[in-house]
């Protein structure tokens, strides 16, 4: 397959992407070489590690890895995103894909209900009216 879309490229007269693997991505974990995987992109960030502004430990954090989740959890500026495709180095290979590592379980907890509607509404409620009385009497007492 990744043949055949190189081959179709090449046709079009278009540059084919290099494709790294997943396990030569996981070498690049460190200061002297930093490289991480964005939408399945390959960024080679070294030389930009001292100019991150929220620092060269977030970029070495993800270093090696999948850093897709946090990039788009921080909310890049479209100029942050222009910026970024100067260190495209490569594409993950296909085959890869499937490998990079999805949370496991959602971020988001939810706890079972095992209480009934009354303790959700009536005792906000019931408190709402208890603080609503006592600043009419506080009021009145002046």
């Amino acid at each position: 397959m990744v043949a055949e879309e190189a081959k179709d490229m090449v046709d079009q007269g278009k540059e084919c992407p290099k494709y790294y693997r997943l396990e030569d991505v996981q070498k690049h974990n460190n200061s002297r070489s930093t490289w991480i995987i964005i939408h399945h992109k390959i960024y080679d960030v070294t030389e930009f590690l001292e100019e991150h502004p929220g620092g060269e430990e977030v970029l070495r954090e993800q270093a090696g890895g999948d850093a897709t989740e946090s990039f788009e959890d921080v909310g890049h500026s479209t100029d942050a995103r222009t910026m970024s495709t100067q260190y495209v180095i490569g594409e993950l290979h296909p085959d890869d894909h499937a490998k990079l590592q999805r949370p496991s379980e959602s971020l988001i907890t939810t706890m079972e209900s095992t209480s009934s509607w009354w303790a959700n509404w009536v005792i906000p409620g019931v408190a709402a009216v208890i603080v609503a009385f006592m600043y009419h009497l506080y009021m009145t007492s002046d």
